[in-house]
C-alpha cells in the first residue's frame, strides 16, 4: 500500500468558526422559537426543533478538526478504507467520521523522543533485546517523521571464532511511508527493535573480535585483517545496509548505525586480556631483539673498520653474547672493569 498526502485540508479555522458561529444562532433560535411557540405559531416550532437539533449533534463536526505540529503525520481511514495521510503543520479538517490509526502508538522504546514521560501512565516493560515497554495510556494517533535514535540494548553473540561478545548499537531512522508502517506491519517500532537485533546477529557472527588469521569477512574467499576492533566502520555501515534491506516494507528509512558498546564478554574477558598482554609482551620483546641485534652488529663493523682491537672468532661470540644480555635485559647491567689481560 502506498501513502496518499491528503492537500487543501487546512479548512479548520474556518470550520470552528463557523460552527461556533451556528451555535451561537441556534440558542438565539431556540430562544425565539421557544416564544413563538408560546404563541402557537408553527413557524416557531420548527424554528425550535431545528436549534435542539444542532445544539445536540452540532459538536458531530467538531471531531474533523485535527491539529499536527511540524514533523507529524496522521494517517485516517473511514470505515476501515484508507483514505490518505496529513502532512505537515497546520490546522484541518476532514470528514468527522475518519478515524486516525497508529498502532505503535503505545509502544514506547529506548529512544530519543519515544518516551514515556507522565506522571500517571503506568509502563509495563516486555521482555527482549529491544528493551519495549507499553504504556497504559497512548500520548495520540499521531506518527513522527522526525530522526529518532534507537539505543538497542547490548547483546551477547558468539563472533565467528565462537568468542562470546557483547555489542550494542545506535540506530538513527524515521518513517518515510506513513501508509507501509501502519498497514505492512503490526507494530512498526517493535518490527524496528526485532529486525535491528537480527541483523546484529548476522553481521557480528562474520566477524571476528580482533584481526585473527585465516578469516574472510568479505565473502570474496580471500582472507582479509577484518574485525569488529579493527572495522568498526565497515561493520556498522554493514549493519545499517541489513536493517535497511529488512524494514524498507515497512516504510522506514534506516539513516545510520554506530556501534556503542564492544567488548569480550565477563565470562572470557580475563583469559582475552591476558593474552593480549602476552601478545604485547612478544612483540615488545621481538623489537627489543631486533634492535640489539641491530646494534651488536654495528659495534663489530665499526671495531673492525677502525682496528681499534681485533677479535677471534671466540672472543667475538662471548662480546656478542655480553651485549645481547645487556642490550635485551629487564634490568640495568652492572659493569664488571678487567684490570687485567683480555686473554
Amino acid at each position: 500500500m502506498n501513502e496518499v498526502v491528503l492537500k487543501g485540508k487546512k479548512h479548520g479555522l474556518a470550520v470552528l468558526l463557523l460552527v461556533v458561529a451556528l451555535y451561537a444562532l441556534a440558542i438565539a433560535g431556540a430562544i425565539v422559537g421557544a416564544a413563538l411557540a408560546d404563541g402557537g405559531s408553527a413557524a416557531g416550532v420548527a424554528l425550535l426543533v431545528v436549534s435542539i437539533v444542532w445544539l445536540s449533534l452540532g459538536w458531530i463536526f467538531l471531531c474533523g478538526l485535527k491539529v499536527l505540529k511540524p514533523q507529524e503525520a496522521l494517517v485516517l481511514t473511514l470505515f476501515g478504507n484508507y483514505i490518505g495521510t496529513l502532512k505537515g503543520e497546520g490546522f484541518y479538517y476532514v470528514n468527522p467520521f475518519c478515524t486516525a490509526v497508529n498502532p505503535a502508538a503505545k509502544t514506547r522504546l529506548k529512544q530519543s523522543g519515544d518516551v514515556d514521560g507522565g506522571q500517571n501512565s503506568a509502563a509495563v516493560t516486555v521482555n527482549g533485546a529491544g528493551g519495549v515497554a507499553v504504556s497504559a495510556e497512548a500520548l495520540g494517533k499521531r506518527i513522527s517523521l522526525k530522526i529518532m535514535t534507537l539505543n538497542n540494548n547490548r547483546q551477547k553473540i558468539n563472533d565467528c571464532l565462537g568468542n562470546p561478545v557483547e555489542i550494542g548499537i545506535a540506530v538513527m531512522w524515521r518513517v518515510t511511508d506513513t501508509a507501509k508502517a501502519v498497514f505492512n506491519v503490526d507494530n512498526y517500532k517493535e518490527y524496528l527493535s526485532l529486525q535491528c537485533d537480527s541483523a546484529l546477529r548476522n553481521i557480528v557472527r562474520i566477524y571476528p573480535y580482533d584481526v585473527a588469521p585465516n578469516v574472510d569477512t568479505t565473502g570474496d574467499g580471500i582472507a582479509d585483517e577484518g574485525s569488529l576492533r579493527g572495522s568498526s566502520e565497515v561493520v556498522a555501515g554493514r549493519i545499517r545496509d541489513e536493517i535497511q534491506s529488512k524494514v524498507a516494507d515497512a516504510g522506514l528509512e534506516i539513516i545510520e548505525a554506530r556501534i556503542t558498546y564492544l567488548a569480550y564478554a565477563p565470562e572470557i574477558a580475563a583469559v582475552m586480556l591476558q593474552r593480549q598482554q602476552a601478545s604485547a609482551i612478544i612483540d615488545a620483546r621481538k623489537m627489543i631483539v631486533d634492535g640489539a641485534v641491530g646494534m651488536v652488529e654495528m659495534a663489530l663493523e665499526r671495531l673492525n673498520e677502525n682496528q681499534v682491537v681485533t677479535l677471534d672468532e671466540e672472543r667475538k661470540a662471548a662480546m656478542v653474547s655480553n651485549l645481547l644480555v645487556v642490550l635485551c635485559g629487564n634490568r640495568d647491567a652492572q659493569p664488571v672493569v678487567n684490570s687485567g689481560s683480555l686473554y
